[in-house]
């Protein structure tokens, strides 16, 4: 049956990733009228992380909120099949690494350094894959297998077209090891959902949440420099790319220090383009053990 699906929507997905622009965008409108109007899809859970969010917000703000992170949304999902055919001209049109963090990732080749990329759900973070790729490090993007897998073959296709490398989660520090001798920039995904038991907890959107440590733990090992991106939307269609240290010698941090900081930089973009992040994930699902 996985077959079955995957053969099925393959021709459209072609399609849509053809389509100019354009015309990309009023698909987009048409979906986001299904998605929000008669699917409601996760409006419940979408509404609870707002409500839990912003608490100082009213209900009209929430909403107006709420219906912007559904048109996004579905932008979002266009824009990531339309890596299956985009040049890399295109791509880089529609989305630019800002020329001080360019010279931050260049900085750090010059002396033959690896480092660490730490990001959130925020923007549009497959695109940004392909843009980080046009740097001088060999980008690597840490990732979760999809339970289909000729979806996840074609995600796959569509993350490594311009280059990019792939290093599936449970294997993460074995390959990083094996890749010790090249420079490298190693992307991580931090705003996923940990188990309790081996999380950071910390204040994150007015909520107890859980952080996943992989981050600090594999920074501190092997010392690399820190980085956070974020993933700005300028207007429909186009993005900027923004770098930041956080910290130059992991190994000289305390436990959570790493943590804490990606976690607190992550949340100062959402409070400022609320609607650009993943509301839809549910982010709280798991409480910390009193």
């Amino acid at each position: 049956m996985q077959a079955v699906g995957y053969y099925i929507a393959l021709p459209f997905l072609y399609l849509l990733s053809l389509l100019p622009f354009w015309l990309l965008y009023r698909v987009s409108d048409l979906f986001f009228v299904i998605l929000y109007y008669v699917l409601g899809y996760r409006k419940k859970v979408v509404m609870e992380n707002l409500r839990n969010s912003f608490p100082e917000k009213s209900e009209k703000e929430l909403k107006k909120i709420a219906f912007d992170f559904y048109r996004y949304l579905c932008d979002l999902f266009l824009e990531t099949f339309k890596t299956l055919t985009i040049s890399k001209k295109q791509m880089l049109a529609h989305c630019k690494m800002r020329e001080e963090t360019q010279k931050l990732f260049d900085s750090y080749y010059v002396q033959q350094r690896s480092i660490i990329i730490v990001m959130g759900h925020f923007g549009n973070w497959e695109w940004a894959g392909n843009v980080v790729d046009s740097s001088k490090h060999q980008l690597y993007v840490i990732y979760h297998q999809l339970s289909n897998k000729y979806f996840n073959n074609l995600v796959i296709k569509m993350r490594t077209r311009f280059g990019t490398k792939l290093i599936e989660m449970k294997s993460t520090l074995r390959d990083m090891v094996t890749n010790r001798k090249d420079i490298t920039a190693t992307a991580f995904i931090a705003d996923q959902t940990p188990f309790p038991e081996n999380a950071y907890w910390t204040n994150f959107l007015n909520q107890d949440t859980p952080v996943f440590t992989g981050t600090e733990k594999i920074a501190s090992k092997f010392n690399y420099p820190v980085i956070y991106i974020s993933v700005k939307r300028i207007k429909r269609g186009y993005y900027e790319i923004f770098g930041e240290l956080l910290f130059e010698n992991p190994k000289e941090t305390e436990e959570g220090e790493i943590s804490k900081a990606h976690t607190r930089r992550l949340e100062k973009d959402i409070m400022a383009q609320p609607e650009i992040w993943l509301w839809s994930h549910r982010r709280w699902k798991h409480k910390r053990k009193q």
